[in-house]
């Protein structure tokens, strides 16, 4: 029996062999397999292969494919399929080595799974300068700065020594966080290293300085590299570009050509865009368009998207949407840069068109989209487009977005929606932020909304959130529009007390108050104390001399604004020419007006117009005046004319005091004050038919005098007085010191005008 059962015994241990033989190879195979994908960079068919092989065929794989697959799910960002593939490899008994074990850290950190990452990191019973380099990098890329630095630390006490990637993760790390005293330790113990030289090191130091507005420290680092890689020039281009140094951006990328070692990548020319975007320099940009098809980078999605917005920015919205077309598979990226273009180039209905296109093609709009489509929206023929996205918004649950709310709030103001505005913000208001009160105060500014400031600011003080120097600075502009001096002083106190002094806005704000308010010696005492004023702070004291009188102040301080290369702007001719006025400075008047233009580029405004009818009237030049009124470029306004008709009545000249007050007639029928100036003309020169006429005239149009009115604020109320006033509640104190005042004038020898 038992020669009868050996064939079969075997029989089967042959059949044994090759099953095992047979798995072996099926095993060899599927790990070579999934290896062979990885190395084609086709990731997720690789993924697919694996779960294959452990559900139907129970395969083990070897740890050269473990690291193949791991390497597969971080350049894919898959934390599921990571922990899935580590799981496997712990259920298997397989016992990975420091090396597979290195990919696995590195895999949680681009997953952003930094408790995987640190659990597995604590459990390695042996570490090298990779495994630390890795969490760092991890901590680094996901944000955690100061985690990166602290475990950076632990490192140098363990006795590892980093190395180039270290340095580049840990300097990552300290730029994210701002720190750049830090960031200069860190640079000194680059330096002292073996890696100090370094691409990798230099590259990070570079981006670092950059990023911190240190050109010059990124430039110094630039420079003494031995060799320089593409990301090097693309580092320092893109930092000159950011940092408002156009023209050496331009420079250094032509440096980069010619030099021939490197061709430009969609993000430098994204750089270059623009840099060609906040010069204005179209032209630039168009070679350079040129350049990157050459490059053969013109359907690039990144240069696409910088291009698109130079040509937005420059006003070429048609070469605008001309690029974006021509874009390969725009992203969401694309469309809200295209979008943002039209918005901010003032054409909302092309915006509208780009984001109805953007919804059909299946993108659902974020945040940007909507916050750069309600730019578009600016007048108030525009509100109802406003109100429409304003409801999309809350249909899409995007108006729990304070950004996005504070857009709509903006955009509501300068659609002249105040009252929109105002419930708008009362609706948000406990989930408001600083950027939301300083829209509000901005727009209660622009629709000159005073109390409303003052009321805002109170509730502000008592919130969260305490005013910054945009918020004083908005408060200051409504003091000085009632004139306020008392509430003025309380900010200048808070401004001093908060550090916000400093603040150049804030300081104008202030000199500006101080000398609307009279205030002068308080305003030349704030401007004296500033380091460097700019033209706004020599424009507000110069006009404040001018306004009260103090015309050789005035324009000996535009002397000396002129001898210090401070451009003048148009609101400091406002007040030299004002000045002018005032001192009776004709001749200097009339050579300023012309110099303006020719010699400082300010076309005259209806303003500097208003001041050189005012200069030429004061002196008795009526003809002149008159003259330069007819040959102005704009229509003359009622400004203008009671500017020539109240210096008629002072210097008694009838003819053409008539004709201001005819022109004044034209435009207002009903105005009073043409009417009485006209009525005084004729009376001073004893012209009473005239003066009748034009008195039963009034009568028959039922035009009535408007009587002055002026106030003044004591104790936080303000007080209001009218000509002949008897309604004040105090009315016999006051008369009986004006009383006292006359008598006062009289004995100091004031004669009254009884012309």
């Amino acid at each position: 029996m038992i020669k009868k059962i050996r064939p079969q015994v075997g029989f089967a241990s042959n059949n044994v062999k090759e099953h095992v033989l047979s798995k072996f190879r099926a095993e060899q195979s599927s790990n070579e397999y999934i290896i062979s994908l990885c190395k084609q960079k086709l990731f997720n068919e690789a993924i697919k292969a694996f779960e294959f092989s452990q559900k139907k065929m129970g395969f083990c794989l070897n740890l050269n494919t473990y690291a193949y697959l791991i390497s597969a799910c971080s350049y894919l960002r898959s934390l599921e399929h990571g922990r899935k593939i580590h799981d496997q490899m712990l259920k298997s008994k397989s016992h990975p080595d420091l090396t597979l074990q290195n990919h696995i850290l590195n895999m949680y950190g681009k997953c952003a799974s930094l408790k995987d990452a640190q659990k597995l990191f604590d459990d390695m019973p042996e570490r090298n300068v990779v495994s630390w380099t890795s969490v760092i990098a991890g901590y680094a890329q996901n944000g955690q700065g100061s985690n990166a630095l602290e475990l950076y630390s632990q490192m140098l006490q363990s006795g590892i020594m980093p190395d180039q990637f270290t340095f580049g993760s840990v300097i990552k790390a300290c730029s994210s966080l701002g720190d750049i005293g830090l960031g200069r330790q860190l640079h000194a113990h680059v330096l002292k290293s073996e890696f100090g030289a370094h691409i990798i090191a230099q590259n990070a130091l570079i981006s670092m300085y950059t990023k911190s507005s240190l050109i010059i420290d990124a430039l110094s680092v630039f420079s003494r590299m031995a060799t320089r890689d593409l990301i090097s020039w693309g580092s320092m281009i893109a930092g000159f570009s950011q940092l408002g140094y156009e023209l050496e951006a331009l420079c250094y990328f032509k440096e980069m050509l010619h030099q021939g070692v490197y061709l430009p990548n969609e993000f430098i020319f994204g750089s270059i865009f623009c840099a060609c975007s906040s010069l204005l320099q179209p032209e630039y940009g168009r070679q350079l368009h040129g350049m990157s098809i050459k490059f053969g980078l013109g359907r690039d999605v990144f240069a696409g998207c910088s291009l698109c917005d130079m040509y937005a920015k420059c006003g070429f919205l048609s070469s605008a949407r001309n690029v974006f077309y021509q874009i390969r598979r725009p992203d969401l990226v694309a469309w809200n840069a295209v979008i943002a273009g039209f918005a901010y180039g003032g054409d909302a209905k092309e915006a509208i068109a780009f984001f109805s296109q953007m919804r059909h093609q299946g993108l659902i709009p974020d945040e940007i989209t909507v916050r750069s489509l309600l730019c578009a929206f600016t007048s108030p023929s525009e509100l109802y487009k406003g109100m429409q996205v304003h409801a999309y918004i809350s249909k899409m649950g995007l108006d729990l977005d304070v950004p996005v709310c504070n857009t709509l709030l903006t955009m509501y103001a300068k659609c002249s929606a105040f009252p929109n505005a105002i419930f708008f913000f009362k609706e948000m208001r406990y989930n408001a932020d600083l950027v939301s009160w300083n829209a509000i105060l901005t727009a209660c500014m622009h629709h000159n909304q005073v109390e409303e400031v003052f009321r805002l600011l109170k509730l502000m003080c008592i919130s969260q959130h305490r005013p910054d120097y945009i918020s004083l600075t908005n408060v200051l502009g409504a003091c000085t529009e009632i004139l306020s001096i008392e509430i003025g002083s309380q900010i200048h106190c808070f401004a001093l007390k908060t550090g916000l002094a400093i603040d150049i806005s804030v300081t104008n704000g202030l000199i500006g108050l101080y000398a609307k308010c009279g205030y002068l010696e308080t305003a030349r005492k704030i401007f004296d104390s500033m380091i460097n004023p700019n033209v706004v702070s020599w424009s507000s004291l110069i006009l404040g001399y001018a306004q009260f009188g103090y015309g050789e102040e005035a324009l000996k301080l535009f002397e000396t604004m002129r001898r210090l290369d401070v451009k003048p702007n148009h609101v400091t001719f406002v007040g030299v020419l004002t000045a002018c006025s005032h001192v009776g400075l004709v001749e200097e008047g009339w050579q300023l007006y012309r110099n303006m233009e020719k010699e400082f580029g300010i076309e005259p405004s209806r303003e500097h117009c208003s001041c050189m009818v005012d200069l030429l009237a004061r002196a008795g030049c009526l003809d002149e005046a008159e003259g330069f009124i007819h040959q102005m470029v704009f229509d003359p306004d009622i400004v203008v004319w009671k500017t020539l008709l109240a210096a008629c009545k002072t210097h008694g000249n009838v003819d053409v005091g008539k004709r201001a007050a005819e022109n004044i007639l034209k435009i207002d029928p009903s105005n009073s004050a043409a009417h009485v100036l006209l009525c005084n003309i004729y009376a001073s020169k004893g012209n009473w038919e005239e003066f009748a006429r034009l008195r039963s005239l009034m009568k028959q149009r039922g035009v009535r005098k408007v009587p002055g009115q002026s106030w003044i604020e004591v104790k936080n109320r303000i007080h209001v007085f009218f000509v002949e006033d008897r309604l004040h509640p105090e009315i016999n104190k006051i008369y009986a010191t004006l009383e006292e005042l006359l008598l006062q004038m009289l004995d100091a020898g004031y004669v009254p005008f009884q012309k």
